[in-house]
């Protein structure tokens, strides 16, 4: 027989087995608040409390004080876990933690999983390893009282995390009055020519040692990393004139390298011929220092001969000077002795006729040897004619 069916046993046991029930006490989904109820008397078991039941004496004051006691317990849970969760946190590998207890500072934390005091410790993360950057830009008075306007770039971060919280309320504002107190002074000490030319990367230098002179003195515990000079111009409305001047400027730069170039293309010129005629002068120097001493030594040696025998030297000394000179004329003059002529032999045309025809019988037959005997023949000929000719005419 079915659980369901009328009659038979009165087997109201349905499959879950909730059994003996009528259907008029049928149980339907569980009650919210029972169960609520049923958790907090469990709760308030577990703390020490007496749990209650619903129809029993005292039933309502028993649960409501046992529902009071597990808000407690759980309000003190939550207090815990809270107390626990902002006990302990995390510092980046960038960043540094400054430690304040009670207001003052007490440590400066490394990266890490750190413990700090609830409500007592204040911890105040400052990254210490990224590269700020803040501008600044400013119109201001050359030394020479030009205006110019300077466009800076600073490049900075934190060196001192306990000095960049507590020692300045605005770290990065004072910088900017630092930064713009160093650029004037500088600016103010240099002329507008430097400021808008090659002065400029000086100026940055400059610039860039005072702030870090000012923020030191400051005690803001930051670090200039670089100080950029991004641009120098005058005021726009003598632009075009500086313009010009800085035309000229270029235009008087150009005109001095080409000067240059010139000039070590020339000198060096200039040079190498100077020492080509100081080399030549030496030599000649040596040289004619050395004839003279081969002179000397020739006409020691021929002194000495002299004065062994004077008369052989001195006709052998005539000689020479006759055959040195004669050497190089080609006409000869004798003197007639008995007759007031002069006899003229004209060799040159003597020697040439020889010559060629020597010249020819070389084309003939190819030999070397000239005909000197035939010259010498013709000449003696022409002296014996010219000679008895003369002799004639005397007579």
């Amino acid at each position: 027989m079915a659980w369901n069916e009328p009659g038979g046993n009165r087997n109201d046991n349905d499959p879950w087995g909730n059994g003996g029930g009528r259907r008029g006490n049928d149980q339907g989904p569980p009650d919210l608040d029972e169960a609520l109820k049923k958790g907090l008397d469990k709760l308030n078991k577990m703390l020490g409390g007496k749990g209650g039941k619903s129809g029993s004496n005292g039933g309502s004051g028993s649960s409501s004080s046992g529902g009071f006691g597990a808000i407690l317990a759980l309000a003190g849970i939550l207090i815990v876990g809270y107390v626990i969760f902002q006990s302990f946190y995390t510092v980046d590998e960038q960043e540094r933690a400054v430690v304040l207890r009670f207001g003052e500072y007490n440590r400066t934390e490394s990266p890490g999983l750190r413990f700090k005091v609830p409500l007592i410790d204040d911890v105040t993360k400052v990254r210490v390893t990224n590269v700020r950057t803040a501008e600044s830009t400013g119109q201001m008075l050359t030394q020479d009282e030009n205006l110019v306007t300077v466009d800076l770039q600073v490049q900075y971060r934190v060196s001192n995390a306990q000095a960049y919280v507590l020692n300045v309320r605005d770290s990065n504002q004072a910088l900017a009055f630092a930064t713009d107190s160093a650029l004037r002074h500088e600016v103010g000490s240099s002329s507008l020519d430097d400021v808008l030319t090659e002065g400029r990367a000086e100026l940055a230098v400059r610039v860039e040692q005072r702030l870090q002179n000012f923020l030191e003195e400051y005690g803001t515990g930051l670090e200039i990393v670089r100080v950029n000079v991004e641009s120098t111009q005058p005021p726009a409305a003598v632009q075009d004139a500086f313009r010009e001047v800085q035309r000229a400027r270029e235009d008087e730069q150009r005109v001095k390298e080409e000067a240059e170039t010139y000039r070590n293309k020339v000198v060096p010129e200039a040079r190498g011929k100077a020492q080509r005629m100081i080399e030549e002068a030496n030599a000649y120097k040596a040289e004619i220092i050395d004839r003279a001493r081969g002179e000397t030594a020739r006409f020691t040696e021929l002194l000495a001969v002299y004065e062994n025998a004077p008369d052989v030297t001195r006709d052998r000394l005539y000689l020479q000077t006759l055959e040195s000179v004669f050497s190089n004329s080609s006409k000869i003059l004798v003197d007639t002795e008995g007759s007031g002529n002069m006899m003229y032999l004209p060799l040159d045309r003597l020697g040439q006729g020889s010559v060629s025809r020597s010249a020819s019988q070389l084309s003939s037959d190819g030999s070397d040897s000239v005909d000197i005997q035939s010259l010498t023949d013709q000449v003696i000929r022409e002296l014996n004619a010219r000679q008895a000719s003369s002799t004639r005419r005397s007579r």
